[in-house]
């Protein structure tokens, strides 16, 4: 019998990488034995800040539009949808000491927009600092995978927003960025190979997950 707490688990990686498949599939199991747990995504997650991820994974105004979103005015997108999910999601979940599964959060916001775009790094932390509260995931997967199985994977995608259509190179450099974050905590980051589709990563996630959310 587990102990009734909250427990906050994100899944991280590049496009292609099998993170949203392998949080649903987290998340099924967990759910499958009667846990009170909800799933969960960045950008989005509540109504307001869905309509903010509509608005920056669009490909902008129109199709072939060459004026863009500065850099700095996406990110504060991203920031403002994160706001809305956790005031509205993702704290009132762990009051209610519920498990949240999210596919995306923070490392994600570090590794694309902070080493992949240059965002100014104090920046990013200061926002942190007001929206966040002690708020921070208990549990994060960083799922990696081979770069050419990565696109294989973006290529059968029959719908894609313009986060699946960066250059190999930008998506070797952000899943570079993901590694490097996932060794400054070696307790509560665990990278997954998920370069085969094999049900044997989905036994690694979920072990780690019993053995994390029992202590």
């Amino acid at each position: 019998m587990y102990k009734k707490k909250s427990f906050f688990i994100t899944f991280e990686g590049i496009e292609g990488s099998g993170k949203s498949y392998q949080s649903k599939k987290l998340f099924k199991k967990v759910k499958s034995m009667k846990l009170p747990v909800i799933y969960t995504r960045e950008p989005g997650g509540t109504v307001a800040a869905e309509k903010i991820r509509q608005l920056i994974l669009d490909d902008y105004y129109y199709p072939g539009s060459k004026e863009k979103f500065d850099k700095y005015t996406d990110t504060l997108l991203y920031m403002a949808a994160r706001n809305e999910h956790i005031k509205k999601k993702i704290y009132p979940s762990i009051l209610k000491k519920k498990i949240i599964i999210c596919d995306r959060f923070i490392d994600s916001t570090l590794a694309y927009q902070v080493y992949g775009k240059g965002i100014s790094r104090n920046l990013v932390s200061n926002i942190h600092r007001y929206i966040l509260g002690r708020i921070k995931p208990d549990l994060t997967f960083v799922l990696k995978s081979k770069l050419s199985k990565a696109m294989q994977r973006l290529k059968k995608r029959k719908k894609k927003n313009r986060y699946d259509r960066f250059t190999k190179k930008f998506y070797y450099k952000i899943q570079k960025a993901f590694l490097k974050i996932a060794q400054t905590n070696k307790r509560k980051y665990m990278v997954v190979d998920n370069s085969f589709d094999t049900p044997r990563t989905e036994e690694i996630i979920y072990k780690k997950f019993i053995k994390t959310y029992s202590k």
